[in-house]
């Protein structure tokens, strides 16, 4: 017989990896001051844009000369748009333990056809930063979001590189500590950490970076959308609010709202703290039980956004059936929305822990994963 369903559910039941959970308290008419039905390069426009991009670099304490950008497509557009405007002046070394990192390895060696050195490291693992030439250029996620494993930090990075540093930083930013001097492009899209809606990416570059665009003229064709420089200087434009296509301007407006209530935060400490009590709430509950475990297998690497979780139970007769059928019935009692293994990965659930989600929820989701676990094991005789 399957156990009492527990009495408590989670306020807010949404734990997707990405669109994640809106800010707490989110209301559409937090977005009454959108300028709908403006061009977005109209001086109103503009300054919206401006805005957005000011907030973020004071909240992430970006460096004075970093450019921030708002770009198309995501966080794919953002780091595709420098792949392609960047790479092939220096060798190039591609890093991935999970399968957005394999996407970027897709588009270096197959799609740009660079012989490129790949490292490679399994689902819940990194690739060792000491065996890394970062005389080359160095492409990598900061946290793998579907396999709940992040860099530990940058000390592995040489403060005298030669090369690039291109970081994919989509589920890190506004939750952990980025080391700007160690990164040179960083890249990440609205709809993680802070909960904003899809289609807009981020990408910062650092001065060096910027030095490459003016300096390299790459070997392959460039779509409008991928093009930074006019005359071999960057496009400042971009980095000021003057978007090379038409963003959405309830987006943007839905993001400033976002930023503000991560500044009334405290900004980056603030967010980072929330982020890693949820995360915390989840590895106290997995400690003593012995029929589930962190995705990741050393602590220091695991994630504080996207905990991914497998079942060990010997019991379970076949792990990717079961860990559906754990998730389906978590959805079916609406405590956990889109909880489920991205795909590409290990069987199990993933639990995003950003910032915007109450830490409170992720407590209330705790015992019902368990009920879940108990009544998908009865079931399945």
């Amino acid at each position: 017989m399957t156990a009492q369903a527990p009495a408590t559910r989670p306020a807010n039941p949404r734990f997707s990896s990405g669109p994640c959970a809106k800010i707490p308290g989110y209301d559409l008419n937090m977005l009454a001051d959108a300028p709908l039905g403006r061009s977005h390069r109209s001086a109103l426009g503009k300054s919206k844009l401006a805005e957005a991009i000011d907030l973020t670099r004071e909240i992430l304490d970006v460096p004075a000369d970093y450019r921030i950008g708002i770009v198309p497509a995501s966080d794919t557009g953002a780091v595709e748009m420098f792949l392609w405007s960047a790479l092939g002046a220096r060798p190039v070394e591609m890093l991935a333990w999970e399968s957005f990192g394999e996407g970027w390895v897709t588009d270096v060696v197959k799609q740009l056809k660079i012989d490129a050195t790949v490292r490679k490291a399994p689902y819940g693992e990194i690739v060792d930063f000491a065996q890394v030439d970062f005389d080359s250029d160095v492409v990598f996620t900061w946290n793998g979001t579907t396999s709940g494993v992040r860099v530990p930090n940058g000390d592995a990075i040489p403060a005298d590189r030669q090369g690039l540093t291109i970081c994919d930083a989509t589920s890190a930013a506004f939750a952990m500590d980025l080391p700007w001097d160690k990164l040179d492009a960083v890249t990440f899209s609205w709809q993680k950490v802070l909960g904003g809606e899809g289609a807009h990416g981020v990408l910062i570059l650092s001065p060096r970076a910027v030095e490459r665009l003016e300096s390299h003229t790459p070997a392959w064709p460039l779509p409008k959308i991928f093009r930074m420089t006019k005359g071999g200087k960057l496009n400042e434009g971009i980095f000021r609010g003057e978007t090379i296509n038409t963003p959405s301007m309830l987006c943007v407006e839905d993001y400033i709202v976002a930023l503000k209530w991560a500044k009334l935060l405290g900004g980056l400490p603030g967010l980072i703290a929330r982020s890693n009590a949820n995360a915390r709430a989840v590895r106290d509950f997995i400690a003593d039980r012995d029929w589930i475990a962190d995705l990741a297998v050393d602590p220091a690497t695991a994630s504080t956004t996207s905990v991914c979780l497998r079942f060990t139970d010997a019991r379970i007769k076949d792990g990717a059936v079961f860990a559906k059928a754990v998730a389906k019935r978590l959805e079916k009692e609406g405590v956990a929305l889109d909880a489920g293994a991205y795909r590409d990965a290990p069987a199990g659930l993933r639990i995003w822990c950003g910032a915007t989600v109450e830490t409170a929820d992720v407590e209330a989701l705790m015992p019902w994963i368990e009920w879940a676990f108990d009544a998908e094991i009865a079931a399945q005789g």
